[in-house]
């Protein structure tokens, strides 16, 4: 019998390139044919052929809550019935950007986008707009979106594909990014040592995601930030992933490192299409009405998606949320290593606040070189004996996973027997 997404997928290649409108999606890195999502709920979501999966994606990141809270699915349809969307400002903009000056203290003020490619874009954009100068830095594997500055030896799906830059990015943009290892104090001492006066900012994932979960050194960060205010450079945070997933505050609280500029997104659209950027009054300011740096988006502050990004970051603020969801995730790793040791095969995983890491090495990696030295064969083997046993990774070697607080014991510990059978194939 003919799969239904086997179907699907043939039909979609006809009128979409490769049949997927993100690149990840398509399989390519493990092999086999996407499964096309009907439904969602909780911890779970089905495909096509209504097969039922234990979800680690949350799409990628913002089911925090889990799929389809009844809290965030009532706001979204009282927030639709009163209108889809108006080109006009609206209350709930206020508030939404009121409760992310409250919850980081780091951003004075803020302005809303739709996609976290946007929210980067215009930060970078702000950045240099406020310094006058040209140069940015950003580090190996680290992914900030799919504008043409940030393409080079970019991660997530470029690094599926082995292809480190885009066709079509100009060298003349990609001659002022400046691409430096991720976790090397030395190189941003060295770099700044010799370009300090043209860098007008420094971009990363405090907590990376795009070529698996890496965590920075605090060192590296605290170089970072140093040097961004002894030579008048913009330090940038891209929370897009790892903020509010992390923890409350994101990764700037976990490290006690005020950036200049936070790139937000995922979490507070609560699965609708929400980014942000903000920090410093006195940067901020250089944004258009006010100031030369233009930006702007019809959609931008789209009522139906504030709903559901408020209703979200409302639900997180819950006592004991990422007490429980820090403990629920730590719990997964462990149970996969446990069960990779009884099976004899070389895994480690890592953790932090709700977002996991699954390496086929010996040791947790802390840079783009290590986790391309991981074993990429046996993830695809893993990868397809978990989704046969009815576990949804992420499909390719080079990206975090999620848990959401819909993920309970019985999840996780399902998840763990399932993966003591998967580990037996990758031996």
């Amino acid at each position: 019998m003919t799969s239904k997404n086997d179907t699907l997928f043939a039909r979609a290649q006809v009128s979409t390139p490769g049949g997927v409108n993100s690149p990840v999606r398509a399989f390519r890195s493990v092999g086999g044919t996407p499964r096309f999502i009907t439904r969602a709920e909780g911890p779970y979501f089905w495909d096509a052929d209504d097969k039922r999966y234990i979800d680690y994606i949350g799409s990628w990141g913002p089911a925090i809550v889990g799929h389809a809270h009844p809290a965030v699915i009532k706001a979204v349809q009282d927030a639709a019935v009163r209108g889809l969307s108006f080109g006009a400002p609206t209350e709930a903009e206020i508030e939404m950007a009121e409760e992310i000056c409250r919850i980081l203290p780091s951003v004075e003020q803020v302005r809303l986008v739709s996609s976290g490619t946007e929210a980067a874009m215009s930060a970078l954009r702000l950045a240099r707009g406020a310094t006058g100068r040209d140069k940015i830095i950003k580090f190996e594997g680290c992914y900030h979106g799919h504008a043409d500055s940030m393409l080079v030896k970019a991660g997530s799906g470029l690094l599926t594909f082995g292809n480190p830059t885009s066709a079509g990015v100009p060298e003349d943009f990609a001659k002022h990014t400046l691409v430096l290892d991720y976790n090397n104090a030395q190189q941003l001492e060295d770099t700044f040592a010799k370009l300090g006066n043209e860098i007008a900012c420094v971009i990363v994932e405090p907590v990376a995601g795009n070529m698996n979960l890496v965590r920075a050194t605090p060192e590296f960060l605290q170089t970072m930030r140093r040097l961004c205010t002894q030579h008048g450079a913009v330090l940038i945070f891209d929370e897009v992933m790892c903020g509010f997933r992390v923890g409350l505050g994101g990764a700037q609280k976990l490290y006690g490192i005020t950036p200049d500029l936070t790139v937000m997104g995922k979490v507070i659209g609560g699965g609708m299409p929400v980014a942000a950027f903000g920090g410093r009054k006195d940067l901020m300011k250089f944004l258009a009405p006010l100031g030369p740096v233009y930006q702007a988006g019809t959609l931008s502050g789209n009522p139906v998606a504030v709903a559901a990004g408020m209703s979200t970051l409302k639900l997180i603020q819950q006592p004991g949320f990422y007490e429980t969801l820090t403990a629920q995730t730590s719990k997964l790793v462990q149970g996969l290593s446990t069960a990779a040791k009884d099976a004899g095969v070389t895994f480690c995983g890592d953790s932090v606040g709700g977002m996991f890491g699954l390496y086929f090495a010996e040791r947790v990696p802390g840079s783009y070189a290590e986790i391309m030295a991981g074993n990429k064969e046996k993830f695809n083997v893993f990868f397809h004996a978990m989704l046969d046993l009815g576990v949804y990774l992420a499909p390719s070697a080079f990206e975090a996973g999620f848990v959401s607080a819909a993920h309970d014991d019985s999840v996780i510990n399902a998840t763990v027997e399932a993966a003591r059978k998967a580990f037996v194939s990758v031996r």
